[in-house]
């Protein structure tokens, strides 16, 4: 018998964290099992796209259902409580992917691809944790924020379904990582740009011979001119060779969770002493690095803009950066 298996619940009760033998019919258990379906389901639908910003987002969101998980669990903990500042971050997201897309008006039929369809289902399944959640106020009490971060999250997922409609999110599947090597045509970049660059690193600094705050600040500054050329707000990490940052810029307007996107992609570099658009493709089923993703996926990203700083052969550190497409940030780091 699996070591998981303990028949504690073959009887048909279970316990929250201050009490036991609670019926698996309770209303709180029924509402930790919608939170759970939509966790998971919201990593089903994050595994097949590549748009980071939104992959990152849906991790944070996949964070915030433990803590609202974990309330319902210990009611009794303070700190297993929402921010309204999650709320707020919801909304500011929700306005950024409203940007991007017409809203239909009147119903939708869901269905137009397989990716808007799951997204729907996503919606579908918060809209019953939001109802479950509902119930569970009434009889035993619940945080109030949770219930408006809930409501707000249906809405979100509506306006992905619709975003995913427009053919943008693109799959990660064989599809993506073909297509995650392909330098959009709109960006066009050649060996003078890189030239250029180091041009002026050489004449504003003389290279030591350890990265440091001085050389990533001339580098910050010479990516972050091409990244407005480009119309990209990001933000820009150096790190050395451990992994540890050196400096990290953040352009005006770039998005929140991007700092710490930019961060791991420098890392994430640093560590395999790779692009992070290479090792992308090295992590597919039977691939190099199969499985990393499921290793480091709290501390690495795998998908595009962090390279590595090399000099005759040495790594020196890494680039990150993050506020565009992947495509967009590989181009541009």
């Amino acid at each position: 018998m699996s070591k998981i298996t303990t028949k504690n619940g073959d009887g048909g009760m279970t316990s929250l964290v201050n009490k036991s033998n609670v019926p698996k019919s309770d209303l709180r258990i029924n509402l930790l099992g919608d939170l759970d379906e939509l966790t998971s389901y919201i990593g089903l639908v994050k595994s097949k796209i590549i748009d980071e910003q939104v992959v990152s987002f849906l991790e944070l969101i996949q964070n915030d259902l433990m803590v609202i998980m974990s309330g319902v669990s210990d009611p009794t903990s303070v700190k297993l409580r929402l921010s309204e500042a999650k709320v707020a971050d919801l909304e500011e997201e929700m306005d950024r992917v409203a940007a991007l897309v017409k809203i239909p008006e009147g119903s939708v039929i869901p269905g137009k691809n397989t990716l808007s369809a799951e997204f729907d289902v996503t919606r579908a399944i918060a809209r019953r944790a939001e109802r479950s959640l509902s119930m569970v106020t009434i009889k035993f009490g619940t945080d109030k924020v949770a219930k408006k971060y809930l409501n707000r999250l249906s809405d979100y997922f509506y306006l992905l379904a619709r975003y995913a409609e427009t053919d943008q999110l693109e799959v990660s599947a064989s599809v993506a990582v073909s297509s995650a090597v392909t330098v959009p045509a709109q960006i066009d970049i050649d060996k003078a740009v890189v030239d250029e660059v180091m041009k002026r690193l050489n004449e504003t600094v003389a290279l030591p011979a350890k990265l440091n705050l001085d050389v990533a600040k001339v580098l910050i500054e010479q990516v972050e001119a091409f990244a407005k050329e480009q119309g990209l707000n990001v933000v820009l990490a150096v790190c050395g060779p451990d992994g540890n940052p050196i400096a990290v810029h953040v352009m005006d307007n770039a998005f929140l969770v991007s700092f710490d996107v930019a961060v791991k992609k420098a890392y994430t570099s640093a560590s395999v002493k790779m692009s992070t658009m290479e090792l992308s493709k090295l992590i597919q089923p039977g691939a190099t690095f199969q499985g990393l993703d499921k290793l480091q996926g709290d501390k690495m990203v795998f998908f595009g803009g962090g390279v590595p700083l090399m000099r005759n052969g040495v790594l020196m550190g890494a680039l990150g950066v993050s506020g565009g497409t992947g495509e967009q940030d590989d181009v541009v780091a």
